[in-house]
């Protein structure tokens, strides 16, 4: 099967719904499938062979962050040209309702086009603003996936229609082994965090907040932090007398990332919400990492209410500090997390997923000549 894969933010820039494509575009690849990925990207960044570039991306606020969208007559030009040469069986765009390709792909195309739905997100006055616009292009998708339930609501409540789940991927033999990062996770204990420490809703303070609470009763205390973002702003909500446990790595390879997720005792995702799944979680859990997080819905699931990992109030730091020492101080309590977490993230891994994605593809790929660019709508 020919598959375009149209992927709505910038690719150099890690991100979940990048991390998505990428992981979906190679299972298929690995499944024997014909797939090329367009996206957001400078012309001379490094890309896979199977990723083509739509141009530069622009950042804009959503959803309580920064997205990085391409959008634009250079850009359409560059879809319509991509579709029609690709000769797709199948068109899979991703997050159709942010102002970016997925859009663009939208209204550039025709035939079998399946959608997938990542965001979870209130009604707001540029949603409705924008509706009837994105209109047109939603009308034509034939099959529509959500990766979670809150992404699901969001799609039925301000859009209309309905989706098949499926979850977000995970490629777990790639986490469950790893060297840790030379000196971690040490004697004293140690806690880990990896995401853009800038962006409110990760909820770094709140886990900056934990280790101030932690420090003075654990003198060998560390914290790991991974992720893009202004560390002297991190330094500054960690009392100085703390400040040298504290390490930020700042943007990591994959290997490192990978590493760093061995080289914890503890891993806290301490988002504050906005999330509808967590792969941030799925990969800590493929790596064994004992794990807490918020209890944010989206987490919450993700972790079988508690099963699978320790759940604290979201935004409360005393909370977190609390539930962080009573893990630090039990081994064996960590070691029946690690356990359980690797068991219940088999069902997320790519060999699952991508079949399960296929198979809505195979459903929606009946229209004879396949994809084809929409004349109609130049």
């Amino acid at each position: 099967m020919r598959i375009g894969i149209v992927c709505p933010y910038d690719w150099d820039v890690p991100g979940g719904v990048q991390q998505h494509v990428r992981d979906l575009a190679e299972a298929l690849i690995a499944q024997g499938h014909h797939v090329s990925v367009i996206a957001p990207a400078n012309d001379d960044s490094p890309l896979p062979p199977y990723v083509v570039s739509s141009g530069r991306a622009i950042p804009v606020p959503a959803n309580g962050s920064i997205a990085r969208v391409s959008f634009g007559f250079l850009s359409a030009a560059r879809v319509r040209r991509w579709v029609r040469e690709g000769r797709f069986d199948v068109l899979h765009v991703h997050c159709p309702e942010a102002p970016s390709l997925g859009l663009l792909a939208c209204w550039a195309a025709r035939g079998p086009i399946v959608a997938t739905f990542h965001a979870q997100y209130e009604r707001s006055r540029a949603l409705s603003v924008g509706a009837p616009i994105m209109q047109s292009a939603l009308e034509k998708i034939t099959g529509r996936i959500a990766v979670s339930d809150a992404a699901r609501k969001s799609l039925v409540e301000h859009l209309g229609g309905d989706a098949v789940l499926i979850p977000n991927g995970v490629t777990v033999d790639r986490y469950v082994e790893a060297e840790p990062l030379p000196g971690w996770p040490g004697e004293g204990g140690s806690i880990g965090f990896l995401g853009r420490m800038d962006e409110p809703r990760k909820g770094l303070p709140v886990l900056l907040d934990a280790f101030n609470l932690l420090a003075p009763e654990r003198p060998g205390l560390r914290l790991l932090i991974a992720g893009p973002g202004d560390e002297d702003d991190v330094y500054a909500r960690v009392r100085p007398e703390f400040r040298d446990r504290v390490v930020v790595l700042g943007m990591v390879s994959e290997e490192d990332k990978i590493r760093a997720y061995h080289s914890v005792d503890v891993f806290c995702a301490p988002n504050l919400g906005g999330e509808s799944f967590g792969i941030v979680l799925t990969e800590a859990m493929s790596a064994g990492a004992p794990i807490i997080a918020s209890d944010i819905p989206a987490f919450s699931r993700v972790l079988g209410e508690g099963e699978a990992g320790v759940l604290f109030p979201v935004g409360d730091a005393a909370a977190l500090a609390r539930e962080a020492g009573a893990l630090l101080d039990d081994p064996r309590r960590r070691a029946k997390l690690s356990d359980a977490a690797r068991t219940a993230v088999r069902r997320y891994d790519w060999s699952t997923v991508a079949r399960d994605v296929v198979r809505v593809y195979e459903t929606v790929a009946v229209t004879a000549g396949g994809v084809v660019e929409d004349d109609r709508t130049r």
